[in-house]
């Protein structure tokens, strides 16, 4: 066996390495993550989860963690994840894109997600991001306010201080949500499947 797969949850915070994004509903991933990419989503699709973010950490024994959403939008449940797993597991066995031992982490996105494709930027507008850019804007690589809008070139937030900016997706290193109130009581309105 190639590698030695195991389910546990991630904690959804920020991958290790960069990532920039053109936004449409695809997350985008380069390298190793890109080509673990190519070969689990089709198996994850057929199953009805969609893939929000592959990262893999570590040198001697790497750590493929993968973060998935159902299809339908309904909360992704610890069934979900231990599904996933065993299928998952099994295509990486078989196309085997990492030599030697390494683990299996599959978990949901959680509430306070990685924000990597347009159509989370759009579920969750209205609600509080951090963006990190790749290069400076304004002097800035760091931004933190509510998401007015996004499309495929730009992402819009409003500032605490009022103030309206426009990001270029292409100079987004890594987004997600912030943990506020209103974050955990619009999460609870979509009910958990089995």
């Amino acid at each position: 066996m190639a590698g030695t797969p195991t389910s546990s949850a991630f904690d959804g915070g920020w991958p290790f390495g960069a990532a920039f994004f053109v936004l449409d509903d695809t997350p985008h991933h380069s390298g190793l993550e890109a080509r673990i990419a190519g070969i689990i989503t089709p198996t994850l699709t057929a199953m009805g989860y969609e893939l929000v973010r592959v990262q893999v950490s570590g040198k001697d024994h790497p750590t493929v963690q993968i973060m998935a959403d159902r299809a339908d939008g309904s909360q992704i449940a610890v069934e979900d994840c231990e599904a996933i797993s065993h299928a998952v597991g099994a295509v990486l066995d078989v196309e085997d894109p990492i030599s030697g031992a390494w683990s299996l982490e599959i978990s949901s996105a959680g509430i306070d997600r990685p924000l990597t494709r347009l159509k989370d930027w759009r579920r969750f507008a209205g609600h509080v991001a951090r963006v990190d850019l790749a290069v400076p804007m304004e002097g800035r690589k760091r931004f933190q306010g509510v998401i007015l809008d996004a499309d495929a070139e730009t992402v819009r937030l409003r500032l605490s201080d009022g103030t309206d900016v426009s990001l270029e997706a292409a100079d987004i290193r890594r987004a997600k949500l912030v943990l506020t109130d209103a974050l955990i009581e619009a999460t609870k309105a979509q009910p958990a499947r089995n």
